[in-house]
């Protein structure tokens, strides 16, 4: 419960394998439905695009605004500045994560895994074990980013804190887990700091902000 504080299968090819599309509680589009996870992985392995996976169904991910690239680029060079001599290791939203009891794959903004990293298999391209996650907030994806998504990850046993950036002003949303197991919500705006405990560090909310909301030249 989120508690407020007032502040392809081998040898199938893509051709094939693309079925037709239709809008999903997710945001995105199912382009495929009834794979097991290795088909998923075998298929998600051999495409160009990225797509999540939830119960047999994969879900193209759509693309990003100026905005975004810039919020998730920002908060991503923070994180490794802040973590650079530390034993922490930041990755950005080509790193899949697998929620194991929900039997999910998904692809967060970003994420931050502290000690071991913990892999599904010796590809290392499935993550099991992050502490931080980050999602960058789009029009399309806000509610499932809110909902679903957040509920799917609160069953990772390593998260310990999860970020919302809004890409429309300076707003961050910052849910920690608590002893009790109840997450709290703290939001940060312009001139404050973000502190994440679980990893040790601090960051400034404007510099996850630089340049995004710079006027264009006339």
């Amino acid at each position: 419960m989120q508690k407020r504080e007032d502040t392809k299968p081998h040898g199938v090819g893509l051709d094939v394998f693309w079925g037709r599309s239709y809008g999903s509680e997710m945001g995105e589009a199912v382009v495929r439905s009834g794979l097991t996870p290795a088909e998923y992985l075998a298929l998600e392995r051999s495409s160009e695009l990225k797509h999540e996976y939830a119960d047999g169904e994969i879900f193209a991910m759509s693309g990003g605004t100026r905005a975004h690239s810039l919020v998730s680029g920002n908060v991503l060079g923070e994180l490794r500045a802040a973590l650079s001599e530390r034993d922490c290791e930041v990755h950005g939203p080509d790193m899949r994560i697998k929620i194991p009891a929900m039997g999910r794959y998904v692809y967060p903004d970003a994420s931050v895994v502290c000690g071991d990293a913990l892999f599904e298999d010796d590809e290392q391209d499935t993550l099991l074990n992050p502490k931080v996650i980050i999602e960058v907030l789009s029009k399309s994806t806000e509610p499932y980013d809110r909902g679903d998504k957040f509920e799917n990850y609160q069953t990772l046993a390593s998260l310990r804190e999860y970020l919302l950036l809004s890409q429309k002003k300076v707003r961050v949303e910052h849910y920690s887990l608590q002893p009790d197991g109840t997450w709290i919500l703290r939001v940060l705006g312009a001139g404050e700091r973000l502190a994440l405990p679980s990893i040790g560090c601090e960051i400034a909310v404007d510099r996850i902000y630089l340049k995004v909301f710079k006027k264009p030249a006339s």
